[in-house]
């Protein structure tokens, strides 16, 4: 029994980080990964696609070709009728020995966004990259370390707990009523109470889930929060496997979509933080 408990740990454990990993890269703010050739070498760019704190948005190019061109092209986003390219040239700049041509994007307010690409000329002549499906980049306010770390830290205990309760409560070992509340008290701290601090600190709203607004980030923490209430109170007076493999089931399937998917969204004719859309361009 021992040995089965050790083992639903590690599984438990391994399932946690390959959500975690998974919906970290495929979420709408991980950097934007470009191959190009440029003079017959080939470069890796990470586009950024969102920027914390004050400041202007910084877009740099490792590139040690000094006959290299560049420009950064940007516009609002959502896109409207009266919104234009703009355009930024980029500099050359040596950091830590390493040779960037860097661009800035101008500050947006918490929640806002902007489309851009970037075109560059080398010897074969005039090219662009991400032009087709431009990168958007979201604005938002720097969320202090003391907030962000028990946040992360909560919520990701708080997966890892899941999965392993319901690999408990699977394989019928007794503890897995015990962890069900464990796991709801993760949950409660991580997502409900830390989860609107960061929300406030990055996008100067609390709450933009149900009843409020659809933000997806929000209203997933807010579902999986729910089925494990429910699992709990099943699991009061004696034993409710079911309800802990579907609350287990639940946070999989919650935690495994995109980090920011219909992530909050600056409405720029309100000044409002809304609920936004997926992002076409990615």
């Amino acid at each position: 029994m021992k040995r089965k408990r050790i083992l639903l740990w590690i599984v438990g454990f391994i399932i946690t980080i390959s959500a975690a990993v998974y919906q970290k890269k495929t979420g709408p703010t991980y950097p934007k990964k470009e191959h190009i050739t440029i003079n017959e070498k080939e470069y890796v760019f990470n586009l950024i696609r969102s920027h914390p704190g004050d400041g202007d948005a910084l877009v740099k190019l490792e590139i040690d070709d000094e006959n290299i061109n560049a420009l950064l092209y940007y516009r609002n986003y959502p896109v409207s009728d009266n919104d234009m390219w703009q355009t930024v040239e980029f500099k050359q700049n040596t950091i830590d020995e390493k040779k960037y041509l860097m661009a800035h994007l101008p500050h947006q307010k918490p929640a806002g966004k902007l489309l851009y690409y970037i075109q560059y000329s080398d010897n074969s002549g005039m090219h662009t990259i991400a032009k087709e499906k431009p990168i958007v980049i979201r604005y938002r306010g720097d969320v202090p370390a003391y907030i962000m770390i028990p946040h992360i830290i909560f919520i990701f205990l708080a997966m890892f707990l899941a999965n392993v309760s319901g690999l408990f409560a699977a394989f019928k070992i007794p503890q897995f009523r015990r962890y069900t509340s464990i796991t709801l008290l993760l949950l409660l701290f991580g997502g409900m109470i830390f989860g609107p601090i960061v929300q406030k600190f990055a996008f100067n709203e609390f709450w933009a889930g149900i009843p409020k607004g659809w933000d997806l980030t929000d209203n997933k923490t807010l579902i999986a929060f729910v089925a494990w209430v429910a699992a709990f109170i099943l699991n009061l007076k004696k034993g409710n496997r079911a309800a802990v493999i579907i609350a287990s089931l639940i946070t999989i399937i919650i935690f495994s979509i995109p980090h920011s998917m219909f992530g909050s969204e600056l409405n720029r004719e309100t000044g409002k933080v809304i609920q936004g859309f997926i992002q076409l361009y990615y």
